[in-house]
């Protein structure tokens, strides 16, 4: 593996690493992490500072402000274009145009909604994609190992059902041991009991890795079942944040998060029975 730079950024589904300020040239400044508030505080994993972005005039984020701590499970949930790809987007270096301070403590990956992958090349050779080592073949077959899908290294992209897809772009995101991991609704697409096992994949990994994980989500069960933390996001800042102490695995109908489903749900404006 190489070796974790601070303030550098990669994108799981491009084809090459690239620095922080590099990516963010005419954007958001990358900056050196806050001081922690404590002597035996860590320093975040990811930071954003006053992160602000206009589409035709339209402010989406609104000098919003974010940490996130290392090895931290964070949901971000919000009605349909509040801003959550478009804040995703910006720590994944992949957002120009905002305007703020945000950075990295090391590298980022990403797994989109879609799983992106190359259709010339083999799914062993899409997880290798870009990676600086010596001997990318095998770190990417270690890794489609732990995602269960060794038998099908040597397959094309398009004979995979769509959860054997997402587990590949899951390994090309985790293959280049990331301290942030960004998830941009990547379990939408995939039928209920395919998005379970991805679930416990997910949390798998989450747990033998220890990134800090991003997680965009529609899904506000998916939220409360996966995350450390659950945020809001609502007129361009974070409305909302509450930690979740429910142990995992956690029972939907749990009274701590039956409440804080109608909480949620009450913060999205939706009207709630009962």
């Amino acid at each position: 593996m190489a070796p974790r730079t601070a303030g550098s950024l990669t994108a799981g589904a491009r084809a090459t690493d690239a620095p922080v300020a590099d990516a963010r040239a005419t954007g958001a400044r990358a900056t050196d992490a806050p001081a922690a508030q404590a002597d035996t505080a860590p320093r975040p994993a990811a930071w954003v500072r006053g992160l602000t972005r206009e589409f035709a005039g339209q402010r989406v984020l609104d000098e919003l402000d974010l940490d996130i701590a290392p090895g931290e499970f964070v949901a971000l949930i919000g009605r349909s274009g509040s801003g959550k790809s478009t804040l995703l987007r910006a720590l994944a270096g992949l957002d120009r145009g905002v305007t703020g301070d945000l950075g990295v403590a090391g590298t980022a990956a990403v797994a989109f909604q879609e799983p992106r992958l190359l259709p010339w090349r083999r799914v062993w050779a899409n997880v290798g994609l870009g990676l600086r080592t010596g001997d990318a073949k095998t770190v990417a077959l270690d890794a489609l190992e732990e995602v269960g899908l060794g038998a099908r290294a040597n397959a094309w992209p398009l004979t995979l059902s769509g959860g054997e897809a997402q587990r590949a772009a899951l390994a090309r995101a985790l293959v280049r041991e990331p301290s942030l991991l960004l998830l941009d609704e990547p379990f939408s697409a995939l039928d209920a009991l395919t998005t379970i096992t991805m679930h416990r994949l997910v949390l798998r990994l989450w747990a033998h890795h220890e990134p800090a994980v991003l997680l965009v989500t529609h899904d506000v069960d998916e939220a409360l079942s996966l995350s450390d933390r659950v945020l809001v996001l609502a007129g361009g800042q974070i409305a909302f944040s509450e930690r979740i102490e429910v142990p995992r695995p956690r029972e939907r109908d749990h009274p701590e998060l039956a409440a804080l489903r109608n909480r949620l749900l009450t913060e999205l404006g939706v009207v709630t029975e009962g």
